[in-house]
């Protein structure tokens, strides 16, 4: 678009000398302030001009143009709690999730007990990577009410699974999730956290490669139909799921883990079938450790332990079965310094001070072994039973 006056029906600029010249200069003159006038009415020019332009924006869904004019706003008033709360909603709506994070940053400064404001942030932060600080800050938001309403708390909690099993807590994303299968439906979102979790793939379902997605979702289900109480339909789930997916590594050691509780033989066969899969699979060997240490066979463990500990030195759990395994085979130095070192990557394993109560009893050191004794009995406090698994 042209500003200025129209060319002559000719095509042709018209005649632009004497005083016609100073006509047009004037007109020139005339229409850039006029212009000028009607943007500086059109523009908000105080504080309360821009609320009032955000909200009715806002309120007529109107998102870009309520972002822009909100954080004009905070601009002119940083300490206006209001409007970073709405920028920060606005723009968590809009997928903005690293400019909705540092607005709800200042919100916080300003309102530090705004639960809700936490949640948010930690939802903001699970899109952008920022695992850890998202779980303290979805945690945070819990602890001040943000999940007072049953729709918001599953929201969270949700997240708060995916980010046990991002972090590579698998364990206890699947007793949280079993807590969701007992009285939600099995959504999409829902089996694809359980299956991620269950086949140990420290991922975000956005973050799921498509080619796995069947496979996933099949774990999933399968073990929703175990979480709730469906045994014939978990196992029937679970035999498709191998019949369908042989070579899926963690599949068996999912159906696995699900059944030691209530039914550890039956555990130990899907275990040696995960072998047959993966035979370096570390978790596994852990759990068949795991079994002969519980029925009194340090003998028969010790080898899974051994292997455990060899393909994954950074475990606790393998550290801990191959340190018990040693004691309990008459080896103490040795079965002691592997516990020490899975006390030093879990302090706050229950099972591991349990362990080197003994360990420290079999080596005479009477001292240790009765700090490890108080330490765990402060430990338990509240729980009903010691805990199943390593």
């Amino acid at each position: 678009m042209r500003f200025g006056p129209p060319e002559s029906s000719l095509g042709t600029p018209p005649e632009t000398t004497g005083p016609n010249r100073r006509s047009l200069a004037l007109a020139s003159l005339l229409l850039i302030w006029f212009a000028a006038l009607a943007a500086a009415q059109a523009a908000p020019a105080t504080f309360d001009d821009l609320v009032a332009s955000a909200t009715e924006a806002r309120q007529h869904n109107d998102v870009p143009a309520a972002i822009a004019l909100y954080g004009q706003a905070v601009q002119l008033k940083p300490d206006w709690p209001e409007g970073w709360w709405y920028l920060g909603m606005l723009q968590y709506g809009s997928g903005a999730y690293p400019a909705a994070r540092d607005a709800l940053t200042h919100f916080i400064a300003l309102t530090p007990n705004a639960g809700p404001a936490f949640a948010v942030r930690g939802l903001c932060e699970f899109e952008t990577g920022e695992y850890q600080q998202s779980a303290q800050d979805i945690q945070q938001g819990l602890a001040l009410g943000a999940g007072n309403d049953p729709q918001h708390e599953n929201i969270l909690r949700y997240h708060q699974l995916l980010l046990f099993a991002v972090n590579g807590d698998f364990e206890n994303a699947l007793r949280e999730f079993a807590v969701f299968a007992k009285h939600a439906p099995p959504t999409p979102e829902i089996l694809v956290g359980i299956g991620l979790a269950g086949l140990r793939m420290a991922l975000r379902p956005q973050d799921l490669d498509p080619k796995l997605q069947n496979l996933v979702m099949a774990a999933g289900s399968a073990g929703f139909q175990f979480m709730a109480g469906n045994d014939a339909k978990a196992q029937q789930e679970f035999q498709a799921l191998f019949q369908q997916f042989p070579a899926a590594v963690n599949a068996h050691y999912f159906y696995g883990y699900l059944l030691f509780a209530n039914d550890p033989d039956l555990a130990i066969a899907e275990f040696k079938r995960e072998l047959e899969v993966a035979p370096s699979n570390a978790v596994t060997h852990v759990m068949l450790a795991w079994y002969f240490i519980l029925r009194n066979d340090a003998s028969e463990a010790l080898p899974y332990a051994q292997k455990a500990a060899a393909e994954a030195p950074e475990s606790p759990s393998a550290q801990l079965v191959l340190g018990r395994s040693l004691v309990e085979t008459g080896d103490v130095k040795q079965g002691m310094a592997h516990l020490e070192t899975a006390l030093k990557l879990d302090p706050s394993n229950l099972e591991i001070h349990l362990a080197l109560v003994k360990g420290y009893s079999e080596s005479g050191r009477k001292e240790d072994a009765t700090r490890e004794r108080l330490l765990c009995i402060e430990m338990t406090k509240g729980q009903a039973s010691a805990p199943a698994n390593p």
